[in-house]
C-alpha cells in the first residue's frame, strides 16, 4: 500500500478541483483502426478516448486544438462519453486490438490493463514535477505504464437548502457515521413526500468501503488479493439501510436506480429528491453550476479512523500497439507539463499533478474551486491511504457487487446472503 498523501501538502494547499456537469458527448467511430498513419511521411493520427462530463469534454477538446496549432502533423479522432458503459467499450476495443492510441483510466484498473500487457512503458516521459508518490500507482514491474492526471479527495456533498427547510444542523468536517445516521433519522417525519435523506447505500462499494475504513477493519479487499469484507460491519450497514428503506428514508429501489449522477433531470440530488450523496472534491463544480450555491462539501463520515481518502483522479495510458505511440507519448507529455494547456484544463481531473502547474493555477483560485481545496485539506489531516487494488479484482467491483447492490435494493436478498454471495463470488478473483 502505497502512503503517499502527506507527501502532497504543497499541493493540496495550492489548488482546487473543479469537474463536470455529467453529459455524454462521443465522437469518432469505436470501429475505427486502432492508429491511422498518414501517406505523407511524418503525419499521424491519434485516438484519444476519456470519460467525463461536458466541462471536461469541451476543455479536453480546446487543450487538443491548441495542441495541433504547434503540431500540424498531428490530427485527433476523440472518443468521449460519460462514465456508464465506457470502461466495457474500452476493454472490448482493447481485447479486438483496437484500443485507442491514448485512452483514461480509473486507478483501479491500472493492475489489470498492465497485467494484460495492455499499456505501453510510459518511463521516458517527463514525470520531475510529479510526486513519486502519485506515480506509483501507475508503475508495474519497475515500469511507468500509466501517468496520474490528477487527484482528489472522496467525501460527500449535500443540499443546503434542503437541509436548512427541515429544520436540520448541517454537518461539519469531521462528522461520525453515528452523526450520518442520526441525521437520517431525524429527518424522518419532515421529509416531504417524494424527498429522501440520501441514497440507499446498502451495496455501494464505495460508501461502504468507507464504513469499514472507519471501523478500523481496512480495504475491502486486501492488496495481495484476498477477500476482507468484515462480516459483522457489512450486516451493521447493510441492516443500518434496510431499517432506512422500510421507513422511507432512502429511496425505493426503483428511484435509487433511476440515479444518473449530473443529469440535470436524473440525478436524485440535483431533481431534489434526496439531501445527500457520495462526492469526490473536483465534483462540487458540476453540481454548482447545475444550482449555483445550492450545495456544500464535507467531509466522509468517520468513525475510529477516517472514512475518506485521497487519491489519483485518473490516468492516462497509451496502447503498446499504437502505431504512432511516440506521438501518443508526446501529446500525453505536454498534456501533463505545457503552462498553456494547463490554462484550459485547470482542475477539470483534478488537482494538477505538475507543482509547478498548482502554483502556477494558485492566484486565479474561485470559490467553487476553494471548496475543493478545503475538502483535501480536511481529508489530508488522516485520510485513508490510497490502493489501486489486487489485479483482477475489477470485475468483483464492478460485476458482482452491483449485482449484489441491487438485490439488496430490491429486497431480492437478505443481508446474510448478501455477505455469501460476495464471498463466494470472490472466491473466482482470489489467488
Amino acid at each position: 500500500m502505497s502512503n503517499w498523501k502527506r507527501s502532497l501538502t504543497v499541493l493540496v494547499t495550492a489548488a482546487a478541483l473543479t469537474a463536470s456537469l455529467a453529459a455524454c458527448g462521443n465522437k469518432g467511430d469505436a470501429g475505427t483502426k486502432s492508429t491511422e498513419t498518414s501517406s505523407n511521411s511524418g503525419t499521424a493520427k491519434l485516438r484519444i478516448m476519456w470519460w467525463g462530463s461536458q466541462d471536461r469534454h469541451e476543455a479536453t477538446l480546446a487543450a487538443i486544438e491548441l495542441y495541433k496549432k504547434s503540431h500540424p502533423n498531428v490530427t485527433f479522432e476523440p472518443e468521449y462519453s460519460g462514465m456508464d458503459g465506457y470502461l466495457d467499450k474500452l476493454s472490448t476495443q482493447a481485447a479486438a486490438g483496437n484500443a485507442p492510441d491514448i485512452f483514461q483510466l480509473d486507478p483501479g484498473w491500472v493492475s489489470d490493463w498492465a497485467g494484460r500487457n495492455q499499456l505501453a512503458d510510459l518511463s521516458s516521459l517527463n514525470t520531475s514535477k510529479i510526486d513519486p508518490k502519485l506515480l506509483s500507482s501507475g508503475q508495474s514491474k519497475g515500469k511507468q505504464v500509466a501517468l496520474p492526471l490528477g487527484f482528489v479527495a472522496q467525501g460527500m456533498i449535500y443540499d443546503k437548502a434542503a437541509l436548512t427547510k427541515l429544520g436540520i444542523a448541517a454537518p461539519k468536517n469531521g462528522w461520525t457515521w453515528d452523526d450520518f445516521f442520526q441525521m437520517a433519522k431525524e429527518s424522518k417525519g419532515k421529509l416531504p413526500q417524494g424527498q429522501y435523506f440520501t441514497k440507499d447505500f446498502a451495496g455501494d462499494y464505495f460508501a461502504y468501503s468507507g464504513f469499514q475504513y472507519a471501523k478500523g477493519k481496512g480495504q475491502v479487499v486486501t492488496n495481495d488479493g484476498k477477500f476482507n469484507i468484515d462480516k459483522d460491519t457489512f450486516l451493521e450497514w447493510t441492516k443500518k439501510f434496510e431499517e432506512l428503506r422500510k421507513e422511507g428514508i432512502v429511496p425505493p429501489a426503483d428511484v435509487n436506480a433511476s440515479d444518473k449522477e449530473f443529469d440535470p433531470k436524473m440525478d436524485l440530488m440535483v431533481s431534489g429528491k434526496i439531501m445527500f450523496r457520495l462526492s469526490f472534491s473536483n465534483n462540487y463544480a458540476s453540481w454548482n453550476s447545475l444550482k449555483e450555491g445550492a450545495y456544500a462539501l464535507v467531509t466522509m463520515p468517520r468513525g475510529k479512523e477516517a472514512g475518506g481518502w485521497l487519491k489519483p483522479s485518473m490516468f492516462f495510458g497509451v496502447s503498446p500497439v499504437s502505431k504512432n505511440a511516440e506521438e501518443a507519448k508526446k501529446f500525453v507529455d505536454w498534456f501533463l507539463n505545457d503552462p498553456e494547456a494547463a490554462k484550459i484544463l485547470v482542475t477539470k481531473r483534478g488537482m494538477p499533478v505538475n507543482s509547478d502547474i498548482v502554483t502556477a493555477l494558485t492566484p486565479g483560485l474561485s470559490d467553487v474551486d476553494k471548496a475543493g481545496v478545503e475538502l483535501l485539506e480536511a481529508t489530508k489531516k488522516d485520510g485513508q491511504t490510497f490502493s489501486p487494488g489486487a489485479k483482477g479484482w475489477t470485475n468483483f467491483i464492478d460485476k458482482d457487487w452491483k449485482l449484489v447492490r441491487d438485490e439488496l435494493s430490491f429486497g431480492k436478498t437478505t443481508p446474510e446472503a448478501a455477505f455469501d454471495k460476495l464471498k463466494s463470488a470472490a472466491q473466482e478473483y482470489e489467488k
